[in-house]
């Protein structure tokens, strides 16, 4: 009679790529491990790159808790186009002019970001009214009402400045749309904007620095890839188990 073979379970922090879902990754990594019970905690959109923790084997269960941690990254607006996404990635819907703007300018509005808020996520995204994914009303041309979602932004720094563009440093609860903070940083100068590049670098204690490539974990024989797994006990609250 066979033995089946051991099913992995950890948690495995990868570097995503650019052009890739997180479904992308979740996919690519099932085929490496040959096994389905793989999941990950927080999506990343397309176009943007950094931490992703993945979620394998039992280890699944703890993704609420992992989901709910704050998060942090690195990026940058390009203010004078809007796009239907808020994003790079979209479709550019208007051009404005830039307005001689100082870095004092620039800084003084990001403070105005700061704290509790609500935010209304946009409509490319894959929240579900009425059990349609908001994307797939988007495309259509559709404008969904939404519910405002409670938002917390710890902080939000100017790091480089070189008008049109900014990059930045910031800090933030769960379920942030860090490309609607772009889009509204720029509406609130008058000149429009979009989200240029983005980078999470950290969930909670977890960082980009620990993390492998998906392309090295892929090249990986799969007891170097166990090696790299987080046992659940080491991740979360014992509460969470």
């Amino acid at each position: 009679m066979l033995l089946q073979p051991k099913e992995l379970e950890g948690i495995l922090l990868v570097d995503k790529p650019r052009d890739h879902t997180s479904h992308d990754v979740v996919a690519r990594l099932r085929g490496k491990l040959k096994m389905k019970r793989i999941g990950h905690a927080g999506t990343l959109d397309p176009m943007a790159t950094g931490l992703l923790i993945m979620l394998v084997g039992k280890a699944t269960r703890v993704s609420q808790y992992l989901t709910s941690l704050d998060k942090e990254y690195e990026g940058t607006v390009e203010f004078g186009k809007v796009t239907d996404t808020q994003d790079a990635d979209g479709e550019v819907m208007e051009t404005r002019p830039v307005p001689p703007l100082t870095e004092a300018d620039v800084k003084a509005a990001l403070q105005g970001f700061l704290g509790d808020q609500y935010q209304t996520p946009p409509m490319y995204s894959a929240i579900k009214i009425d059990g349609v994914p908001l994307y797939k009303s988007a495309r259509k041309g559709e404008d969904v009402e939404r519910e405002p979602r409670f938002i917390r932004v710890m902080s939000w720094d100017l790091t480089r400045f070189a008008l049109p563009q900014f990059d930045f440093r910031l800090r933030c609860t769960k379920g942030t749309y860090v490309r609607t903070l772009a889009h509204d940083i720029g509406q609130k100068l008058g000149c429009g904007g979009h989200l240029a590049a983005l980078r999470r670098t950290a969930t909670d204690k977890f960082n980009v620095s620990q993390a492998l490539t998906l392309d090295q974990i892929l090249a990986m024989p799969i007891p170097e890839i166990e090696k790299r797994l987080i046992a659940p006990r080491d991740a979360v609250p014992s509460i969470a188990l």
